[in-house]
This record gives structure tokens, C-alpha cells and sequence, in this order.
């Protein structure tokens, strides 16, 4: 990974972008994006972490993220992203529902075994390219491409309505998971 994409400061806000391998379509059922949900709840509330906007899509997961901890950010998320990749690989294994069951193993182990970094499985790209937050304008932007990620790729007309996002908390709805905002 660059040097130009480390987090530097970690009391400052950051956009982050997690994608597949491949780009593979892996959050399609419900099961799989509440695994990512329920291990940001967990890091917000045992780790420190700040999640100020988030949006999961089919492939890749966007958020608005900081801390105040004394744990580093790129730990939090380097854990993140391991425990995740577990957990997922054991949801695709037990789900007997899931029809790519084979396909996705091949791939991913494919991917793993490329990378000197893994042994056998790898879920996420490498990098998570963390970009700095600075000004009110870069957040607002960043912000809005987060919550339109999902009109623009035609999954629904308005931001608020896709699930898997804050911008129905941001829009005064309650959202699926409004509680992983923070609101402190």
C-alpha cells in the first residue's frame, strides 16, 4: 500500500473503501451484510471505533470513521477485516441455500494463496485506501457519495430507502441500524 494512504492521525475523520477480491458480489443476503454490521457494533463498542456514515453494497463497504482510542485505526480495521473474512467463509460453508457455495471457495482460496500475506482464504482486497477528512466540503462530499453509491448503481431511487446505509438516519428516518451512528 502507498505511503500516501495511511491513516496519519487517528483523531481525525477518514473515508474507507473495503472491497471483495475480485469484486465478487458477496453481500447479496442479508446473513452475510448483517456479519459486517454486527462486527462494526462490535468494534464501535469494545474498540473504540467511530462510524459517522456506512453504507454496504453488493461488493464493497464505504464509511466515515475515527476514533478516540488508544488503539490505532488501522489495527481496528486490519481486525475487522480478518474477523469478517472468518466469519464469512464459515456463513458461505454452512449456508445450504447458497448456490455459489463452490464457485466462492475456489475464488477465494485462489486469492489467498496468491498473496503472501494469507494462507488458504482471502475475502478483502489488500488495501482499504483511507483518506483523510479536512474540510466540511471533503466530508459533504464523501458523505453524499456514500449515501448515493446505491441510487447510482440502481438498487433504489432515493438513498434512504436502501437498508444497508445511514443516509436513513441522516434523512431523520429510522434507519435499519440506526444505533451504530455515533450520536454522543
Amino acid at each position: 500500500m502507498s505511503r500516501k494512504y495511511k491513516v496519519r492521525d487517528n483523531t481525525r475523520l477518514h473515508f474507507v473503501t473495503f472491497a471483495t477480491v475480485y469484486w465478487i458480489d458477496i453481500f447479496t443476503r442479508a446473513e452475510y451484510k448483517n456479519i459486517v454490521l454486527d462486527s462494526l457494533l462490535y468494534c464501535q463498542k469494545n474498540k473504540g471505533l467511530d462510524i459517522y456514515a456506512w453504507c454496504i453494497m453488493t461488493n464493497h463497504v464505504h464509511l466515515i470513521i475515527g476514533t478516540e482510542s488508544s488503539l490505532p485505526l488501522h489495527g481496528i480495521i486490519r481486525d475487522f477485516k480478518a474477523f469478517t473474512s472468518r466469519r464469512l467463509r464459515e456463513a458461505i460453508e454452512e449456508n445450504p441455500q447458497e448456490s455459489r457455495k463452490k464457485w466462492l471457495q475456489w475464488i477465494m482460496t485462489n486469492a489467498g494463496r496468491r498473496n503472501s500475506n494469507n494462507d488458504s482464504w482471502q475475502l478483502w482486497q489488500q488495501d482499504y485506501h483511507p483518506i483523510e477528512l479536512f474540510t466540511y466540503p471533503v466530508i459533504k462530499q464523501k458523505l453524499d457519495y456514500i449515501h448515493q453509491n446505491p441510487v447510482e448503481a440502481g438498487f433504489v431511487f432515493q438513498s434512504e430507502d436502501w437498508q444497508y446505509s445511514s443516509a436513513g438516519d441522516y434523512a431523520g428516518l429510522k434507519g435499519f441500524l440506526d444505533i451504530i451512528l455515533v450520536d454522543e
